[in-house]
């Protein structure tokens, strides 16, 4: 709960808060997301109990400050850290949900991949050692998916952000928990609404890629 027992904002602007209650169906009907906004600011569109400009800002100033970005002050010698670091203040905040694909050799010498819910592990592990270099983020048998290359096991987990949909004719999907899409993972596939895949150049890893799903409220 934020300062006075109120819940906390969900958005970081009074036009996000705004946008955030434009449903899908009202941009049918609507010229923009800007003409929504102001419908819902005047009560048309909406819940119809919307917060006025000034309260919204006297709630955001009263409001604790977020806590401090991990990578903050951190001398980032890589690729894989940096693509991290610009991510962390989205998924911190819920605007991004970033899938980390990491396939490397575990201290066994065993190949090992696993697709990381990057705004799960900001929750449960200190990222100021992985940002500082004193340890490296690795795959889990508790991430969303793991698999161990050389002895063939796999595990597949659900997070609080993604339902795993393992058994699928179109391979491994995960279904984020916000607005409901699906990003497929595959490589030769669209990776769904909203999502972007891109590959890191790394030093790090035998393998690198993050998949960027940007949650639409509302919809």
């Amino acid at each position: 709960m934020a300062a006075g027992g109120l819940p906390p904002l969900p958005a970081r602007t009074y036009e996000e808060y705004l946008e955030c209650q434009v449903t899908a169906r009202d941009l049918r009907y609507l010229e923009s997301e800007a003409v929504g906004r102001q419908l819902v600011e005047l009560g048309f569109c909406g819940s119809g109990d919307v917060l006025r400009r000034e309260e919204f800002e006297a709630r955001a100033a009263a409001a604790p400050p977020p806590k401090s970005l991990a990578s903050v002050r951190k001398e980032l010698k890589d690729n894989f850290l940096q693509a991290l670091a610009d991510r962390e203040e989205a998924n911190r905040t819920g605007n991004i949900s970033s899938i980390i694909f990491i396939r490397d050799r575990n201290s066994h010498c065993q190949e090992v991949s696993a697709y990381i819910d990057y705004a799960h592990r900001l929750t449960t592990d200190d990222f100021e050692v992985y940002f500082s270099g004193k340890k490296r983020l690795f795959p889990r048998n508790t991430d969303l998916s793991f698999y161990n290359w050389d002895r063939n096991v796999s595990t597949s987990n659900s997070s609080p952000n993604y339902e795993v949909i393992a058994e699928n004719a179109c391979g491994l999907l995960f279904k984020n928990r916000s607005d409901r899409k699906i990003i497929n993972v595959d490589p030769k596939a669209y990776p769904g609404d909203n999502t972007t895949r891109t590959p890191v150049k790394t030093d790090l890893y035998l393998h690198v890629v993050i998949y960027d799903h940007i949650i639409r409220r509302g919809t």
